[in-house]
């Protein structure tokens, strides 16, 4: 009797503390000015897109204007450097992307060969959130969106294009908001963190690829949505983090796409599109700091009209929707079962091992191990 009661009043915590955790509005101290920006760099190209009645071109480059969210908070030389290097090595991405779709059988390594790479960049120099998100996310919509080998120069093109005016904006943006807010100090880089850079990100991207190849057997409509969806819970910083974001992702694009099936069917057309990628924008990235959960409730509707905004109409509402819950769920179980495997201590034992032997020593500092 009493372990039946110890056992139930354990569980009413737990669901007390998930309730907390759900509840939870963070402060947030980011300007006004940031999400303006942010919609303005993911909205202009469509706007002008729909101004030449070539929505998919917007598309394109408003996909490459997501640059603008890796713009640190440091001072504006190294703002201006790492928006470069980050727009380049998105549009890289990208290019990747649009190459593999004419080699499919190198879809799963390419994108998983992607996920170590960015992952690792992004915890050597210290990127901050959203991390080797959009890379990712830009490869995979690259690899499975339709075209041929003449269209590759002009969609990688139109991306840069994109990226360039999301660094222009960048400027602009940072030449004011320096005014009236003090920069971070530019981070060191980990070079001698050999678990956190490179342990972590071998696994991180071999279970990113691992969901893609998943989502490929089972055959889903619109599998590049799963590693997607991996990544961003496989990211926390703790099992429990962790299971955080896998119940905040799996609540927030339930809600979302309701609200995504609300937009869906009201009477789009290219001008309507572009304003409401700006409204999503802003609202997320206003939102996204206080709390995870519901930027994804806006999030889910804006990754749809990025990803598909140039076919809209041309399929049923509801087989986006349920093809976009269905990736969804299982990115997330592969990001929860890479997370808690992440984060156990014997399986990064010999994982850590299996990666030494695999590089040559000269390549890892002497101290290595968070621990040291």
């Amino acid at each position: 009797m009493m372990r039946h009661h110890w056992t139930w009043h354990r569980i009413k915590a737990l669901a007390h503390e998930e309730w907390r955790e759900l509840v939870t509005f963070n402060p947030s101290d980011r300007p006004w000015q940031m999400p303006f920006s942010a919609a303005l760099a993911a909205g202009v190209p469509m706007l002008i897109g729909a101004y030449f009645d070539h929505l998919d071109y917007g598309l394109i480059s408003s996909l490459g204007g997501m640059a603008f969210l890796y713009l640190p908070r440091t001072p504006l030389h190294h703002r201006m450097v790492s928006m470069m290097a980050a727009g380049f090595g998105y549009a890289a991405c990208y290019t990747l992307g649009l190459v593999v779709h004419l080699l499919p059988w190198l879809l799963v390594p390419a994108i998983t060969f992607t996920a170590i790479l960015v992952t690792m960049l992004c915890r050597f120099y210290r990127v901050g959130p959203p991390g080797s998100m959009f890379f990712v996310m830009a490869a995979a919509i690259a690899a499975y969106t339709p075209g041929d080998l003449m269209q590759l120069p002009l969609k990688a093109g139109l991306f840069v294009l994109g990226s360039l005016l999301a660094t222009l904006i960048a400027m602009i943006y940072s030449v004011v908001v320096l005014r009236i807010r003090d920069p971070l100090p530019v981070p060191p880089l980990a070079t001698d963190d050999f678990e956190h850079v490179v342990l972590d990100a071998v696994v991180i991207g071999v279970f990113v690829g691992g969901a893609l190849a998943l989502a490929q057997a089972l055959q889903l409509e619109r599998p590049y949505w799963v590693p997607v969806s991996c990544l961003a819970v496989i990211q926390g910083l703790s099992v429990r983090a962790i299971w955080n974001r896998h119940l905040h992702r799996l609540l927030g694009t339930a809600i979302g796409l309701g609200l995504a099936a609300v937009l869906l069917a009201l009477p789009l057309e290219k001008w309507s599109i572009a304003f409401a990628v700006i409204a999503l924008s802003f609202v997320i990235e206003t939102a996204v700091i206080r709390h995870y959960g519901f930027a994804v409730i806006f999030i889910t509707p804006l990754t749809i009209f990025l990803a598909d905004a140039a076919t809209l109409g041309q399929e049923p509402v509801h087989q986006i929707i349920e093809a976009r819950f269905i990736d969804t769920v299982v990115g997330c179980v592969v990001g929860l079962v890479g997370g808690v495997c992440l984060h156990h201590p014997g399986f990064r034992h010999v994982t850590a091992g299996l990666i030494r032997r695999l590089i040559p020593a000269y390549l890892i500092p002497a101290k290595h191990d968070r621990g040291d």
